[in-house]
């Protein structure tokens, strides 16, 4: 196998494709679909069934979590009476699926970035910290299921992101190694956990997101998945 050599610049497929990556992994939420609304709003609209008023700052703290930890989250501060945390969690999850199925659309630069790992012949995963069952609810939503050969969820490793653990689990599904896996991911939390696994990233901000500072640091940032077709990032 063939050293890797990532490029010094602004990424480009152009130039990725020389690098000797063998697959590309994506984050879901905030990458492919703009759903943190739909999330934000699922929240609240569930939570406030059992009395606890979800605020903008609330949703900030909870946002790198699993959608189990968000539930764990709240009832250790504000336990309540009447559904478990299991039952509040699948309130969650079922509006926001209802809500990808009404108003989701694939963000601006999707479709050609998949379409461009795919000519390169690269392994293709999702990685997401969402429940399985909506990672392919989504994909279908979006018309996007078959650009994937694995879809991975928190909910099949022992932690979820900022922890490696997907990522790793991730490229053994692909038959990669992590080393020639390109991640890309809105987050800090998801770069932290793709960076931890050995895995080169190239970061889209979402909003509230912001990179200055962070460590492990993406190799690149860049401001949409269409400066990647041509345009140069930042």
């Amino acid at each position: 196998m063939r050293a890797m050599q990532i490029p010094e610049a602004a990424p480009s497929f152009a130039g990725l494709g020389q690098a000797g990556f063998g697959a590309a992994i994506f984050d879901m939420d905030g990458l492919l679909i703009d759903s943190e609304p739909f999330w934000k709003r699922a929240e609240r609209e569930s939570f406030a069934e059992v009395g606890i008023d979800i605020t903008a700052e609330m949703s900030r703290v909870t946002a790198p979590m699993t959608t189990a930890q968000v539930a764990a989250h709240w009832y250790a501060h504000r336990p309540w009476q009447g559904p478990s945390q299991r039952e509040l969690e699948s309130r969650v999850v079922a509006r926001v699926a209802a809500l990808v199925s009404a108003h989701g659309q694939a963000l601006p630069g999707v479709r050609e970035t998949l379409s461009a790992c795919r000519a390169l012949g690269w392994r293709v995963a999702l990685a997401s910290n969402s429940p399985l069952s909506l990672c392919h609810h989504t994909l279908d939503a979006l018309g996007l299921r078959p650009a994937f050969d694995a879809i991975v969820s928190a909910e099949q490793v022992v932690r979820g992101k900022p922890a490696p653990d997907i990522y790793h689990f991730a490229a053994q599904r692909l038959g990669v190694p992590a080393g020639r896996c390109l991640v890309f991911e809105d987050s800090v939390s998801g770069t932290h956990a793709a960076r931890q696994a050995g895995m080169t990233v190239i970061a889209v901000p979402s909003e509230d997101q912001c990179f200055d500072g962070a460590q492990p640091a993406p190799n690149w940032v860049v401001p949409t998945l269409v400066a990647l077709h041509g345009a140069a990032g930042r």
